[in-house]
């Protein structure tokens, strides 16, 4: 009787035991996009060489009549670039541009000046 009972207990709290198992081995299971254009990247030192030439990006429609396609870049990731794909976005307030990003070549190497909103 009383191995009986184990068991019956043991069936009922395996699939809770299993689900919280799997929630904490996933916790550490993050994938984070890459930051917005214009927003600060994790390197803004300068880089070596400069960017290629950018992918083509199809466009598409926008989702709404209010946002602006903002073209894609690239960032420097500390050792190499890495492409951030454009994006949808409305404008803060009416009337403002987007002014994309650039790449501008120094003594130092090249660095990103980050697109905004004027």
């Amino acid at each position: 009787m009383q191995a009986s009972h184990l068991v019956d207990v043991a069936r009922r709290i395996a699939p809770a035991a299993a689900l919280a198992a799997a929630a904490v081995a996933l916790t550490g299971c993050v994938i984070a996009p890459l930051p917005p254009l214009g927003a600060p990247v994790a390197y803004e030192g300068y880089a070596p060489y400069g960017p290629p030439a950018p992918p083509y990006e199809a466009v598409g429609v926008a989702p709404s009549p209010l946002e602006v396609w903002i073209g894609g870049g690239y960032i420097w990731d500390g050792g190499r670039y890495a492409w951030q794909p454009g994006r949808w976005a409305a404008p803060p307030r009416p009337g403002a541009a987007w002014v994309p990003h650039r790449w501008q070549q120094g003594p130092r190497g090249w660095q990103r000046q980050g697109g905004h909103w004027r």
